[in-house]
Parts: structure tokens; C-alpha cells; sequence
């Protein structure tokens, strides 16, 4: 197993890289899949169509999977909603640089 000389800042730069572009990480199928689908949902729920349920099957997910990563995907946008419309303030990383 291979050890890290320091495992919080590769923590740090690996999520502050998926957060800017997952696209442009080399990440495994099935992470891959998750986020595209979970993507789409988020950007353009309407355009969803069962065949973007083919690349998540293709990786194993079953219909308890699927559920759960709807399920997931769709809380986040409904309490982002929440916390939009009640003005709730970004944490600082969030926020656009107003420099």
C-alpha cells in the first residue's frame, strides 16, 4: 500500500480539482458514470432518458443504486433551492472572487 508524505493536501487538491472540472481528472468508470449522470440530472433534469441509465447499469449499478444516486442528487438541488431562496450565504471557497 502505498503511504502519502502528506495525505490532507492531496485530499485537499483532489477535491478542490473535481470541484473545478471531474471531467478533467482521470477517474475510474464508475465515478465517471456517477458524476455525468448526477450532472445531467442537476443542469437539465428534463432531458433525461432512460439512456443515460445505460452507462450506470454498464458499471453494475442496480435499481437501489440508481434510486440512491437520484435520491442524493435530487436533496442536494432541493436544499440548494432552500438556500437560495432564503438568501443563505456561500461558504467562503464557494463564492465567486469579487477581486
Amino acid at each position: 500500500m502505498l503511504q502519502r508524505e502528506h495525505p490532507d493536501e492531496d485530499h485537499a487538491g483532489f477535491v478542490e480539482a473535481l470541484a473545478q472540472d471531474y471531467r478533467a481528472l482521470d477517474l475510474p468508470p464508475l465515478d465517471r458514470a456517477i458524476l455525468d449522470y448526477a450532472m445531467k440530472l442537476t443542469r437539465s433534469p428534463g432531458d433525461i432518458t432512460p439512456e443515460d441509465i445505460v452507462p450506470l447499469r454498464a458499471q453494475g449499478l442496480d435499481d437501489v443504486a440508481i434510486h440512491d444516486l437520484v435520491s442524493v442528487t435530487a436533496y442536494f438541488a432541493f436544499v440548494n433551492r432552500i438556500a437560495d431562496g432564503l438568501g443563505v450565504a456561500l461558504e467562503g471557497r464557494w463564492q465567486e472572487d469579487s477581486s
